[in-house]
C-alpha cells in the first residue's frame, strides 16, 4: 500500500507574495541578529538556573526586548518599503490590504 501525501494548504490570504520579502536583501543581518538574541536569551536561562540577582537578570531581559524591537521596526519599515509599496502599485485594494496588514502588526507589536 502506498502513502499519499496531502497537498500543502494554501498560503493565507494576504500573505502570499511572489519573489523576494521586503526583508530579503538584509536577511544574513537579521539573521545573525537573531541569532546573537538567541544566545542572549539562552544566557538569561543560565542566569536562572544560577540563581543570579533579580535585577541582573531583569537588565538582560530588558536588553532582549529591546534587541527584538529593534528587528521588529526593522520588518516594519521593510515591509512598509516593499511589500506595501508593491501592493499599492498593483492595485489600491491590493494597497489598501497591505496598509491594514501592517496597521494590524505594528498594533500586535505596540501591544505586547
Amino acid at each position: 500500500m502506498t502513502e499519499t501525501t496531502a497537498p500543502a494548504p494554501p498560503a493565507p490570504a494576504g500573505h502570499a507574495h511572489d519573489g523576494p520579502h521586503g526583508y530579503a536583501s538584509d536577511k544574513e543581518a537579521y539573521l545573525k541578529r537573531m541569532r546573537r538574541i538567541e544566545g542572549q536569551v539562552r544566557g538569561i536561562a543560565r542566569m536562572i538556573d544560577e540563581d543570579v540577582y533579580c535585577i541582573d537578570i531583569l537588565t538582560q531581559v530588558s536588553a532582549v526586548t529591546k534587541a527584538l524591537q529593534a528587528v521588529s521596526l526593522g520588518l516594519v519599515e521593510d515591509h512598509l518599503g516593499h511589500c506595501v509599496v508593491d501592493a499599492a502599485r498593483s492595485s489600491e485594494a491590493e494597497g489598501a490590504a497591505k496598509v491594514k496588514e501592517a496597521a494590524d502588526a505594528i498594533g500586535r507589536l505596540v501591544r505586547s
